[in-house]
């Protein structure tokens, strides 16, 4: 349930606003038969509207609703009244959505803080009414400006959840299992490939009441940049964690080798990735004993700092713990 609950991908065709057309009226009352022109201007045509709303978490709301349209400006009227704005459509989002062109691909904004709004799509503008257009030489123009068409495009809105640590490992390293340990959380855990399909948060209680978000990511292969196992498609919830805690088996043929494919593959999808603050998690300690330990103690990556950890047993639990802290501290 929970993985059909997670939705950080929506498409959406939305349609603005027409503007309201401006008037062509002539003033007339019971004093004045032939009056100036005083055509009243049209009303703006409702734009389409994000805005960043730190209770939801997904785009589930926004799931099965393929079609966002918001009202048209009204017309405008005579003694110079211009026409009510049509109402703006206003989606909220969670933070860290990002929206994007169908057409192009181009990233239009992201929105990441509470009650921020972003225009996705502009209304049309209210056409003049005939009173704009008088002058010396034209004392009653009979003509007033058309309302502006509204736009219909589609749109993509994609989620980057916000955690503390993301955990990055290749399937079946065991970082669902260790989220279910160190949080209240339930990722789906299985002994196959690619178990986890969506990426789950959970709250981590450390010492004197304290406490991080630690996210699960589905897994990463060689090549996932190109579209292998499961692509790209969950890379982006890497960039919005604040550290990134590596997870690889102590029965893995080569640590090493394993930890510079992962790395390769966030330095290809963005660069900025390998800056962030890194954690290499050894999991599965219960497989090995001490003296093989040492030796591929002796053989790990450079420069990073490494803790042998066992979720079944939660021997190194603490210590990775502390780590973490220390790290996003």
């Amino acid at each position: 349930m929970a993985d059909q609950n997670f939705v950080d991908y929506v498409k959406i065709c939305c349609r603005s606003g027409h503007g309201g057309s401006g008037s062509s009226h002539f003033r007339r009352d019971r004093l004045t038969a032939l009056g100036g022109p005083d055509g009243g201007n049209g009303g703006r045509g409702g734009n389409i509207i994000l805005r960043g709303n730190a209770q939801l978490w997904t785009l589930l709301h926004l799931k099965y609703r393929k079609h966002v349209i918001a009202k048209p400006g009204d017309n405008g009227t005579g003694a110079r009244k211009s026409g009510s704005d049509g109402q703006d459509e206003i989606l909220e989002v969670p933070l860290g959505t990002i929206a994007k062109d169908v057409e192009t691909g181009e990233v239009l904004f992201e929105i990441n803080e509470d009650g921020e709004t972003e225009i996705l799509l502009k209304g049309g503008q209210g056409g003049l009414g005939n009173w704009n257009f008088k002058s010396s030489t034209n004392q009653s123009p009979q003509y007033a400006q058309p309302g502006g068409e509204g736009k219909e495009e589609w749109k993509i809105l994609e989620l980057k959840i916000l955690a503390d640590v993301g955990l990055v490992g290749f399937p079946n390293a065991g970082k669902s299992t260790l989220l279910s340990v160190v949080s209240a959380a339930k990722p789906k855990i299985g002994s196959y490939a690619f178990t986890t399909l969506t990426p789950n948060l959970g709250i981590v209680s450390y010492r004197d009441s304290r406490s991080f978000v630690m996210a699960d990511i589905p897994g990463i292969i060689e090549n996932a940049h190109a579209g292998k196992g499961l692509g790209i498609r969950f890379l982006r919830h890497i960039e919005r964690n604040a550290a990134l805690l590596f997870i690889i088996p102590a029965d893995t043929n080569d640590i090493k080798k394993e930890y510079e494919i992962l790395l390769n593959e966030l330095s290809i999808y963005n660069p900025e990735l390998v800056h962030k603050p890194r954690i290499l998690g050894i999991s599965k300690k219960d497989l090995i004993d001490d003296e093989l330990q040492g030796m591929l103690e002796q053989d790990l990556p450079e420069n990073i700092t490494t803790v042998f950890f066992s979720s079944a047993t939660q021997d190194g639990i603490t210590e990775l713990k502390d780590i973490i802290w220390q790290v996003l501290n």
